[in-house]
């Protein structure tokens, strides 16, 4: 797993690649947090665009970035979201609790 991130005008997009389960969840959380600590911003982009294989380790991802943006009264939005990933993220119901832009690119 690989993440790459920019921040513009208080809004922290992190572009996701590669494969999110069991093996590298917690890392990536860990670095979400670190980024949104350091940044504080208003809007968190999570950019799936190159991300091949998720399992429900990346549900938790979601939900815990979405936790961290609710504590700074924040939105998180999920965006270009390959078709295996989109499945285990509507399977969990996630497009009820945060916003999906760009779905299903791949």
């Amino acid at each position: 797993m690989n993440l790459t991130s920019y921040v513009q005008e208080r809004q922290l997009t992190i572009a996701l690649s590669g494969e999110i389960d069991h093996h590298c969840a917690r890392e990536i959380m860990e670095t979400i947090t670190d980024k949104v600590d350091v940044y504080m911003p208003l809007r968190c982009i999570l950019d799936f665009r190159d991300v091949r294989f998720m399992d429900s380790s990346g549900i938790a991802v979601v939900l815990h970035t979405l936790r961290r943006m609710n504590t700074l009264q924040g939105k998180l939005i999920l965006q270009n979201i390959p078709a295996q990933p989109y499945k285990v993220l509507k399977a969990a119901g996630i497009e009820k609790i945060t916003d999906i832009k760009e779905e299903c690119t791949k």
